[in-house]
């Protein structure tokens, strides 16, 4: 019995530790992208998002996001709904296949994700010349 207070501080220590590297797990990112974060591209007809981890399709939500274009100073945010998904064999790589090329423009692709219980969500802009 005289052991019991070393070894729950023991245990706790070592939680304190093993919670860091668990949470880094739990939390969504994109780890590369094409168009490539902050690039210049002419007319893509193809978006990738490749995530940290595997995803079901059913958890993960996407936009395609016109936020500026070209000689248009106050032009407003417009959504591009011409592409169909698909999705790796891994189910890390989601690909937006547009079914015409993206104009001339900024770009976000806004993505959102629920993986063990946490909602992240996030963006790559890019421009198209």
């Amino acid at each position: 019995m005289k052991f019991a207070p070393l070894f729950a501080a023991a245990a706790l220590a070592l939680a304190g530790t093993a919670l860091p590297a668990l949470a880094s797990t739990e939390h969504v990112e994109v780890v590369s992208a094409s168009p490539a974060a902050g690039s210049t591209v002419a007319g893509p007809r193809t978006v990738t998002l490749t995530f940290n981890q595997a995803l079901p399709p059913s958890a993960v939500g996407v936009s395609i996001v016109m936020t500026a274009m070209p000689g248009m100073a106050n032009h407003g945010e417009m959504v591009i709904r011409n592409f169909t998904q698909g999705w790796s064999a891994d189910g890390r790589t989601l690909t937006l296949s547009l079914r015409q090329p993206l104009r001339a423009g900024t770009y976000d692709v806004r993505w959102q994700a629920t993986a063990h219980g946490h909602r992240m969500n996030g963006k790559v802009t890019f421009d198209v010349k």
